[in-house]
């Protein structure tokens, strides 16, 4: 009965050291594959990990204070942009155009910028349209001040720097805050400004943002009547 029992306690702890090995080897393994995989997309990463402080933002019901989903075109930095209600204060706006931009690969960042095409994508958590609307301010078009974590991509064409053919597109992400305005004509602008770690051909590095736009909004489907 006795050796019976050790026997037993034996094959356990057997069992127990194999299933520890093999949960340190997965653990291990695991480890290396996270580490790979956030080096390859640091900087979405950097974007993700802003983008949590605000996703409690989102969790809300839907309400009445951000327009369902607008279109707009815009003529600084021309292109297209579209913003969509994500829940009661928040939204997801997104621009394709040709956007003024810092240029990190020459050698002295702020005496020159470039017109890249570019595509951006902001998170906005408007924080003051209950204040707007107390005052009888509009809110029509989504009028109100705003913080948004921010990435974009900037696609430029081949270029020559210091004598040396450069190519390759470069992107950021940050955080930004800002404010939009909407008027009953359609027209409409934004204007933000903040701080996002730029990647690219170059070393990454922090550097200002600020982005402007100014244009009309040509479609909506609006969820407040904001006058």
């Amino acid at each position: 009965m006795l050796n019976l029992r050790y026997k037993r306690q034996v094959h356990s702890k057997i069992v127990l050291g194999k299933d520890t090995i093999l949960s340190c080897f997965l653990l291990y393994r695991s480890a290396i594959a996270i580490n790979l995989y956030l080096h390859m997309i640091r900087l979405h990463s950097v974007f993700l990990m802003i983008l949590l402080l605000f996703a409690s933002c989102a969790m809300a019901q839907f309400g009445k204070n951000c327009e369902l989903r607008q279109f707009k075109v815009n003529l600084i930095n021309p292109g297209l942009e579209y913003e969509m209600a994500l829940g009661v204060n928040t939204t997801l706006d997104i621009k394709a155009g040709l956007q003024v931009a810092l240029d990190p690969l020459l050698p002295e960042v702020y005496e020159e910028f470039g017109f890249f095409p570019a595509v951006a994508v902001q998170y906005r958590y408007y924080y003051n349209f209950e204040a707007r609307q107390r005052n009888r301010k509009a809110i029509y078009g989504n009028s109100a001040n705003y913080i948004a974590p921010a990435i974009a991509a900037f696609f430029p064409d081949t270029r020559t720097i210091n004598n040396e053919v450069v190519k390759g597109s470069f992107g950021y992400a940050g955080l930004v805050t800002g404010l939009q305005r909407s008027y009953d004509s359609g027209f409409n602008f934004s204007v933000d400004a903040g701080a996002a770690y730029y990647a690219g051909q170059f070393e990454g590095a922090i550097y200002p943002v600020v982005n402007l736009s100014i244009g009309w909004i040509f479609s909506e489907k609006r969820w407040c009547v904001g006058r």
